[in-house]
Formats: C-alpha cells, sequence, structure tokens
C-alpha cells in the first residue's frame, strides 16, 4: 500500500483510515463497496499505477463513476478506483464534439456545450456520471430521434488489464472499442471520451401527471399514441407511489400517480403541442409541458439526487396491448402490498437501427423497456424481492428475453448479464476479455468472463 500511495497523486486509503467511508460511498446505499483499498485516482497516471498494483496481486478491480451512477455489485476486497477526481469538458464547438474525463457528470457537459448551441445524448438523470453511463449504452432523453449514448463515441482512453493506457477509435484497436461501447468496466478503465454532440438547443417536455384512478385509460392510451407518434417525439409512462413528505407538491403528496413524461426534439413547440394533445385529452392534475433549455431537461423526470438504498429490476418488452396493461396494473397501484415506481420507456426509432460504427449494445428489436423500483426505507426487502418476481412474471408473455446493462441492479443481475446482448456478440465479447483481460481482473461489475 505505501509503494502505490508514494505512485499516485490521489488519496489510497485501506479500511482502518479517516475517509475511506467517504471515498467508497456511492449514490445506491443497499450495496455498498468494501475494498482491500481505494484509491481516488487524479488522472490517468494514478488509474495506471492502481490497476499495475491490483494485476500483479491477483487483486479484482472495481470502478465507480460519479453522481447517480450506482455499482453493479458490491466490491468485496479487492481494489476499487473512484474517479470523481477526474472532471474535466473541452468542447469542440466546430467539429461537434466534447472530450469528457472519467469522473465527469453529464450536468457538467450540458452545460460546458449550451454556448455552443450544442447539446450531449444525455438521460433523465443530469447527474449521472457520463462515461459509465456510455459504456453501459446510454438510453438518453432523446435517443429515439439520435440513437443511444454509445453509437455517438468518437474515442476512448483506456486503462487496460495490462497497466497500458491505450487511445481506442474505430482505427485503432476496432475490437477493443466495440467491445467498451456495451461491456461497460469489463475490458478496463476509462479515462476519457470523445463524443458527438447534438444540435440541440431547446426541446418541447415536461410532464403530465394523472390520478391513479384514470391509469387504466392513461397506459391504454399511451400505447396507443405510442405507436403512431414520429421520432422526434421520446416518452414513458410511470405508476408512481409519492411519499408523504415535504418535498413533494402538496396535490401529489403521499398519492399514487401517473406520469407521462415527454421530451420531443422539435424546434417548433407547436409541433410537441399537436402530438401530445390525445393524452392531454384524458384529464392531467398536473401539466408541465412546454418549451425547455435543454439544460432545464432534468425538471423533466425530477430524478432523486440524494443517495438513496433501492432494489430494482429491468426487461425489455415488445409490443403491449390492452392484457399486458392489466397485468402492470394489477400487480401495481394503491393495492399493492408494497410501493413501487413502475415505469416503461418507448424505445425504437433510431435505437432500433445499427450505428455508423458498430458497438456492443444489444436488444435493438425491443419496443419498450420496463424498470420496476423499490426504495428499501419504504418496504422490507424480504418483501420487494418476492413482488418484483410477480411483477416480472407477469410481464413475461411480452418479454423479448433481453436487459439492458445500465438499468440491471436487482439480487439477479450477475446471472442477467448474459441477456442484455445478442448471442454472437456475447461470444465475441467472451473471446475480446480473453485477449485484453485473461484474468478478469475486472470482474467486480456486470461480468463478462474471459472466454
Amino acid at each position: 500500500m505505501n509503494r502505490l500511495a508514494d505512485q499516485v497523486m490521489g488519496p489510497v486509503l485501506a479500511p482502518r483510515d479517516e475517509g475511506y467511508d467517504a471515498e467508497r460511498a456511492g449514490w445506491q446505499t443497499a450495496r455498498r463497496h468494501r475494498p482491500d483499498l481505494v484509491v481516488g485516482a487524479a488522472g490517468p497516471a494514478d488509474v495506471r499505477a492502481a490497476v499495475a498494483y491490483a494485476s500483479g496481486r491477483g487483486l479484482p478491480v472495481a470502478v465507480q463513476g460519479t453522481g447517480h451512477a450506482s455499482a453493479a455489485v458490491a466490491a468485496n476486497g479487492g481494489v476499487l478506483i473512484t474517479t470523481a477526481r477526474m472532471s474535466a469538458v473541452r468542447v469542440d464547438a466546430d467539429a461537434g464534439t466534447a472530450w469528457v474525463a472519467a469522473g465527469t457528470r453529464w450536468d457538467q457537459v450540458i452545460h460546458r456545450a449550451a454556448p455552443a448551441g450544442l447539446s450531449p445524448l444525455s438521460g433523465s438523470a443530469p447527474r449521472v456520471g457520463a462515461v459509465s453511463y456510455t459504456l453501459g449504452g446510454g438510453l438518453a432523453l432523446l435517443s429515439r430521434t439520435f440513437g443511444y449514448a454509445a453509437d455517438h463515441v468518437r474515442g476512448l482512453d483506456v486503462v487496460t488489464a495490462d497497466g497500458r493506457l491505450r487511445r481506442v477509435t474505430r482505427d485503432c484497436e476496432p475490437d477493443l472499442f466495440w467491445a467498451l461501447r456495451g461491456g461497460r468496466d469489463n475490458f478496463g478503465v476509462v479515462t476519457g471520451m470523445e463524443i458527438d454532440l447534438m444540435p440541440v438547443t431547446t426541446l418541447y417536455g415536461g410532464a403530465l401527471v394523472f390520478p391513479v384512478e384514470k391509469a387504466a385509460d392513461a397506459f391504454g392510451t399511451y400505447l396507443q399514441w405510442a405507436a403512431t407518434v414520429p421520432e422526434a417525439m421520446n416518452s414513458s409512462i410511470a405508476l408512481i407511489s409519492l411519499p408523504d413528505v415535504p418535498a413533494i407538491p402538496g396535490p401529489l403528496r403521499g398519492r399514487y400517480t401517473v406520469h407521462v413524461r415527454i421530451a420531443c426534439a422539435a424546434d417548433d413547440p407547436g409541433v410537441g403541442e399537436r402530438l401530445v394533445a390525445p393524452l392531454r385529452a384524458i384529464g392531467p392534475m398536473s401539466d408541465t409541458l412546454g418549451a425547455l433549455a435543454y439544460a432545464e431537461t432534468g425538471s423533466i423526470y425530477n430524478d432523486p439526487v440524494a443517495s438513496s438504498a433501492v432494489e430494482s429490476g429491468t426487461a425489455m418488452l415488445g409490443e403491449l396491448d390492452a392484457t399486458a396493461v392489466q397485468a402492470i396494473l394489477d400487480l401495481a397501484g394503491p393495492h399493492a402490498p408494497v410501493p413501487h415506481i413502475v415505469e416503461l420507456r418507448h424505445l425504437g426509432g433510431r435505437l432500433a437501427h445499427p450505428p455508423a460504427v458498430e458497438n456492443a449494445v444489444g436488444n435493438r428489436d425491443a419496443r419498450y423497456l420496463f424498470n420496476v423500483v423499490s426504495r428499501l426505507e419504504r418496504a422490507d426487502i424480504t418483501r420487494i424481492r418476492p413482488a418484483h418476481a410477480r411483477m416480472f412474471e407477469a410481464i413475461a408473455p411480452w418479454s423479448t428475453g433481453g436487459r439492458f446493462l445500465n438499468f440491471m441492479n436487482g439480487e439477479k443481475a450477475a446471472t442477467q448479464v448474459r441477456s442484455a446482448y445478442n448471442a454472437t456478440d456475447y461470444r465475441r465479447l467472451t473471446d475480446l476479455k480473453a485477449v485484453y483481460d485473461p484474468e478478469n481482473v475486472f470482474r467486480l461489475n456486470h461480468n463478462i468472463p474471459p472466454g
């Protein structure tokens, strides 16, 4: 440990050291890392030293990003590398690109890109770490319009298991470039990435909130509506149990409500207004739709900023019908024994098409992403897990069998990694893992073992 501490600029902490708990803490408090050492990397050289130290001693390596991102599995033992100190953004307005360091959050990229009239393909939570989000695929607010965030990566700087810092692009080590975009942290520690920015400054967005009594009507209308909208329209629908706390507006506090979230990539707000008319006709109790600067799009979902203990699960679904809606509503809502957030995110559009430079992101044929999330402070885990199992059993007839890597956080996530990829792509990933990480140093994650 002392030798490693002499080689790096950031802190090197053991469980007995002051600051260890703060350094290892992440947004998801239900799974806490407890490594033998945690290295607060200040730059690529620190990452190289930490990986070389771990590899030379047969220790596994875990990587912890910043912000809203959460650990796939708890790192018990080994070396944890945190990247929060590696925060930097460089925007090239002429090229329409940005270089983003490993510890940068999306809100930082958004604010740096805005003066150039550009925006990144960030998601519903602006405080998510940009790199980990993108390596897992990156389902953005505007992904139906532009594709996955991983589809718009131009280059990656990555430290592989041999301690080398590599520059990886479509032309330089193309196999590794393919695997990293979708394989997340299985092939190394990405210290920076170059991405495309989109020529978007404003959009039409916000949320419609309906009382739970209109849930069947809202879900049914939403599915019929989603089947007709153009690629410019991005949306989701969720049944949410809101806690009775002062942070929630009075009329919504302590209630089950249905939320339809909208992000329409149209310069003319009138386009969005016309498209959402069938949803407004249901009669929302709250309506925040309107023109939004891209920097304000975090208000659409209002994802929590504070750390939280949650159990969640996800599945990719095909086309849905009224029977599917009823299957979901039968297990959710005020009568459910466990309060949930149950969500459908509309896929399709550009998500269904292969990118210009192929990557490992799978399941592009899915029509919806299904998520269920439960907070542990509102129900015991022994009740939450059986309730989730019943939910996924109920929607199984509409499942494609696939899952989305970034949302795989439940107790079975470690056994479900294969389902995030097409079969041939998964075999290719295991073969490349054997080339770049034959000892599976990077295994404290959604692990892809060497073939």
